[in-house]
């Protein structure tokens, strides 16, 4: 791993630590600081001169600052004349803003691709995009990791008679789908409004549930209300228990009381892609360090990323062999 630099911003520098211990590497130092007019500064306390460099930060709350460090350990590396800077952000936040869905609304989940592309970044590596277009927002490459691998082996590891997997609303199915088929399970899904960011509805199941246990999959995990939602929606169609699994558990505002008190969830997983609360008795944390420190030591040896997922989603397997003559 000669000529790489991995540093990392305060939003989540344990990650960061398990990556490098992957790597086999120290994490490079770097330093923010505030001046007294509450404006930011990022220095970097490692050679970064013709070097590849990854900055690890996801963007969680305080979000806007989170972000800001990450656009200035950006542009820090760009000034010290990297190589090639690669913008690790294990949550994209800013991907839920992905569409014009009312009048004079921002896209912001374009607005900070490009700022990230602006301060300096030259690729993107990410996990679990809110929404497939968000991938389409930045004019530099984007490696886009998925979890749904160290999910399944955590549920390997008991038996899984009598489970379906449920997806809370159609637009997460696939995912759902692919997890039931590593699992051998059958996948079930809500049919779900959202009235207002912390409301949501869900009307129906699709698929059968009733005396089953369920293994509720979901990208995101804020405030807490969907997953209650569709967890009591579960229990009314006679399913018996639910695992609430995610890759990002965020667990903003009461999602943490919220998800303990609910009577038939039996557990909550989500991996480490943004730090874990403190508050949250009997959370478990799977770790996905292995996969972002093994996406690194591909981009950084010029090697595929999307191998790492031939067995997880049919779309990343090698395309069959073709018959000599054809272009």
């Amino acid at each position: 791993m000669k000529g790489i630099a991995v540093f990392s911003g305060s939003a989540h520098p344990a990650l960061a630590d398990e990556i490098c211990g992957h790597l086999d590497i120290p994490r490079s130092y770097a330093r923010i600081s505030r001046f007294s007019n509450d404006c930011l500064q990022a220095q970097l306390f490692a050679n970064c001169r013709q070097r590849d460099v990854y900055i690890v930060q996801p963007l969680v709350p305080p979000t806007q600052e989170h972000l800001m460090e990450l656009l200035l350990m950006i542009d820090a590396a760009r000034g010290a004349s990297a190589g090639q800077i690669t913008a690790v952000i294990p949550h994209y936040a800013y991907a839920r803003s992905d569409k014009k869905d009312a009048s004079r609304i921002s896209i912001g989940g374009r607005l900070v691709a490009d700022l990230l592309v602006t301060a300096g970044a030259h690729r993107v590596l990410t996990m679990a995009l809110h929404a497939p277009q968000v991938h389409g927002f930045f004019s530099v490459p984007v490696d886009h990791l998925t979890a749904l691998g160290v999910i399944a082996e955590h549920y390997r590891r008991r038996d899984l008679t009598n489970h379906v997997v449920i997806s809370p609303d159609l637009g997460n199915a696939k995912q759902a789908t692919l997890l039931a088929r590593m699992l051998g399970l059958p996948v079930a899904a809500g049919n779900k409004q959202r009235l207002a960011d912390d409301k949501v509805v869900i009307s129906s199941i699709v698929g059968d549930v009733a005396g089953k246990k369920a293994i509720v999959l979901d990208d995101e995990i804020a405030t807490g209300g969907s997953i209650v939602e569709i967890v009591t929606k579960l229990a009314e169609e006679g399913c018996l228990e639910a695992s609430v699994a995610c890759t990002h558990g965020l667990f903003t505002g009461k999602a943490v009381e919220k998800l303990t008190t609910a009577p038939h969830i039996a557990e909550v997983v989500s991996t480490n892609t943004v730090p874990a609360p403190e508050n949250f008795p009997g959370l478990k944390v799977l770790s996905v360090a292995s996969l972002f420190a093994e996406a690194i030591a591909r981009i950084h040896g010029g090697r595929s990323v999307s191998k790492l997922f031939n067995e997880v989603d049919p779309a990343y397997a090698p395309p069959p062999p073709q018959p000599e003559g054809l272009f």
